[in-house]
């Protein structure tokens, strides 16, 4: 993997001490992870200049940004970066085009010399340039206030809990857009958030943090895959499969997706025939029978080896399995890893109960 991101920052404010060390990708989604006080704002205020930790050291795409040990601190301005807060924070006094145009001003660029029509389009927003900030509904602003930090062509974009502030349907209105740019820009993200759903449809490296440390960073899939992490012990753990769509099974109402030569049926997807898509599986929706099953009106039946396992405190234990080259977790009963006399290394066969599309 293409590391363009080195990051370590120590800071104490008494009560709370962050203390992080990361090598994050070059492209791609990094979402920072962790319960609320976990340290991700402040990692990412640190990325961006916004707080000077005694013990700094960054260097994006090969370029030093801060090196606490010979005094190096680029201040926010001189640093690349597009940065979008939970409150879009848009000029109220300028309408969508004038917000959009205000940042090319100051960096001495002219709207036709940049991607400032090719932003407009991604999110969506060439019906609202007209527009003043106040009468946008919350989602509208945060697809404003995005166009407005990418047209600024930055090394990186931190995203702050973008989603935040928003209720349920401006959340269901936006995140086709965060989909969007997480497919279409080739610029690192770090995105911060609590939320498990935004995490199963953007992240592609996930770092957990935990009071100011990192529990765990790495690609998405091995990093939910992992049974030690606190995220296992939840009842809704999932793994997400990348997939492209194989066929439509029109007469069922059925899609064949394609996940890494694993094909899986689900319910008919509205899209064309080799479109990218996500796969969320839960763990409780699958199941371990140690012969092929040859009566059952689930469609989705593969060979998997068990890689791991792990008992809670809950009478279940969560299986690691892997299904091909792909990782899958299964959560059954303490009793039915007894009866069944599951181990490490044994070959068994998984039933997928249920399956749904993330994007």
């Amino acid at each position: 993997m293409n590391y363009a991101i080195a990051a370590r920052f120590a800071l104490d404010y008494g009560a709370f001490r962050l203390d992080v060390d990361l090598h994050l990708p070059g492209s791609g989604v990094s979402v920072l992870f962790g319960p609320s006080g976990s340290g991700k704002t402040t990692f990412l205020r640190c990325v961006a200049g916004l707080e000077r930790a005694a013990i700094g050291h960054l260097m994006v795409n090969g370029k030093q940004w801060e090196d606490s040990e010979s005094g190096l601190f680029l201040p926010p301005h001189r640093r690349a970066i597009g940065y979008i807060f939970q409150q879009a924070n848009l000029f109220p006094h300028l309408n969508v085009y004038g917000n959009l145009c205000f940042g090319l001003k100051r960096i001495g660029k002219k709207p036709a010399d940049s991607d400032l029509d090719r932003m407009i389009k991604m999110l969506g927003i060439g019906h609202l340039l007209d527009r003043m900030p106040a009468r946008l509904s919350g989602g509208e602003r945060q697809r404003v206030a995005i166009a407005r930090a990418l047209v600024l062509n930055p090394d990186i974009l931190l995203m702050d809990e973008p989603l935040a502030a928003l209720d349920d349907q401006r959340k269901h209105e936006i995140l086709p857009y965060l989909t969007r740019l997480h497919q279409e820009l080739d610029i690192p993200v770090l995105y911060v958030t609590h939320a498990r759903q935004e995490v199963a449809k953007l992240a592609d490296h996930l770092v957990i943090l935990n009071e100011g440390r990192v529990l765990a960073a790495g690609t998405l899939a091995e990093t939910l895959s992992r049974l030690d992490l606190p995220t296992a012990e939840d009842n809704q753990v999932a793994m997400i499969w990348e997939g492209r769509i194989a066929a439509h099974e029109s007469e069922y109402h059925l899609t064949r997706v394609d996940c890494a030569g694993i094909e899986l049926s689900m319910p008919l997807i509205d899209a064309a025939i080799g479109s990218p898509v996500r796969v969320q599986i839960y763990a409780s929706d699958v199941s371990i029978a140690l012969a092929v099953p040859n009566t059952t009106s689930i469609l989705n039946v593969m060979f998997a080896t068990i890689t791991g396992l792990a008992d809670n405190q809950k009478g279940q234990t969560v299986l690691r399995l892997k299904v091909g080259a792909l990782p899958l977790l299964a959560l059954i009963t303490l009793k039915s890893k007894l009866m069944l006399n599951l181990a490490i290394g044994m070959s068994v066969y998984v039933q997928i109960k249920g399956t749904s599309i993330l994007n």
